[in-house]
């Protein structure tokens, strides 16, 4: 998978409104807790985003409910998910739908944290959809690519959480040593 540098994603969170905050994995539970309002839900890291993140340090704080009912869903401020993959050009995140609830707990809430490793950041759609093709076909993996907070001007002047969260607070986690991953051209593995 080709990996990308962190400035072009985190420049284009910016040029929509989303605040960044970066860390290694074992301040993850920190940093979500520092972004999430009152009250929260969410999905565990690992059943949410990619496999990696169940076996690292990267945790969710005890606060965030992680087994919500459709009220706890309903009343939720925030809701705390894992992203698959990033793509830096459109400051973009892939969340799948999965029997855990991730494409609904990042949907239905006025405030999206969202958790993304740099090492699943990618330069473009070209490379996302290499990641995601044998995904569709294989596993029939349905995911939904966000960028930003929700809007539309469909009814006249720009409104914000019409159809999903009205804010978006990405969590970035740089390599487990706390290093940035650093990749500042674009690289492709081989």
């Amino acid at each position: 998978m080709a990996t990308a540098d962190t400035s072009t994603f985190t420049g284009r969170l910016d040029d929509f409104g989303v605040t960044v905050s970066e860390g290694p994995a074992a301040a993850c539970a920190s940093l979500v807790d520092a972004a999430a309002g009152e009250p929260a839900v969410g999905v565990p890291l690992g059943r949410s985003g990619p496999d990696a993140l169940a076996d690292s340090a990267a945790s969710l704080p005890e606060r965030v409910e992680t087994d919500p009912t459709t009220a706890d869903l309903r009343a939720a401020h925030t809701g705390v998910t894992a992203a698959s993959l990033g793509i830096a050009s459109y400051g973009s995140v892939a969340v799948e739908a999965d029997a855990d609830g991730t494409e609904p707990v990042s949907l239905f809430v006025d405030r999206h944290v969202v958790v993304l490793r740099e090492a699943d950041l990618v330069p473009d759609v070209p490379d996302a959809f290499a990641w995601l093709g044998p995904r569709a076909r294989d596993e029939s993996t349905d995911v939904v690519f966000a960028t930003g907070p929700s809007a539309t001007a469909d009814m006249g002047g720009l409104v914000h959480g019409a159809h999903g969260p009205k804010e978006v607070h990405v969590v970035l986690l740089r390599g487990e040593d706390g290093d940035a991953v650093e990749n500042a051209e674009v690289a492709a593995d081989e």
